[in-house]
């Protein structure tokens, strides 16, 4: 695996996005599914929530923020990929909340985008700590499992496979796949039903 599928930490600022059930269509609104590529999501990424002002995503000081610090069941409602992808796509590369939708959950692993879940009582003292200082680091170390900030240090829980996946990079699996192009290729020659 190359290092760029690595991700034993993600360290940088966070932004906390707070409240529970934040679904997908307030994430990105669905009038940008029709989009032919996800390359320009990221600007839309909570349009309209934005649009009544005081959201985080306009604050400056979370410009730049990696990792966003959610509530219960993030990322519920429909299944859209654009969710975790317009928000890759805006900066953020790891997640730490109470809880995560499942199909969100699944597409996040599968862009290389840790969720690391924690007990309510940390996600609110994370999220209360970045807001009083924004400058502040914030580590999601997903090989031990725990997210520190300020000196704090508080569990952070993900299954032991996914754990093992990002931490060894083979939750990347076209990149797994092309590791060894010349097998692929060798063994595709070897098959008699791609013969022309």
């Amino acid at each position: 695996m190359n290092n760029e599928s690595i991700r034993r930490q993600i360290a940088g600022r966070a932004i906390p996005i707070r409240g529970d059930e934040i679904d997908t269509d307030r994430i990105i609104p669905a009038r940008y599914l029709r989009t032919v590529t996800f390359d320009d999501l990221g600007t839309h990424v909570f349009e309209d929530d934005r649009a009544g002002g005081d959201h985080p995503f306009d604050d400056t000081n979370y410009k730049g923020a990696s990792i966003l610090v959610a509530n219960a069941n993030f990322g519920c409602g429909s299944s859209r990929e654009h969710a975790p992808q317009a928000l890759m796509r805006w900066g953020i590369d790891a997640f730490v909340g109470e809880s995560f939708a499942e199909i969100f959950f699944s597409n996040c692993i599968a862009l290389g985008l840790p969720c690391l879940t924690a007990a309510p009582e940390d996600v609110t003292k994370l999220q209360s700590a970045v807001e009083a200082d924004p400058t502040q680091d914030v580590t999601c170390d997903v090989a031990a499992k725990e997210i520190r900030f300020g000196g704090t240090v508080i569990a952070g829980q993900i299954e032991d496979g996914l754990q093992q996946q990002f931490v060894d990079g083979s939750w990347d699996a076209l990149g797994q796949l092309l590791v060894d192009r010349e097998a692929i290729a060798t063994t595709a020659d070897g098959l008699p039903y791609l013969k022309y």
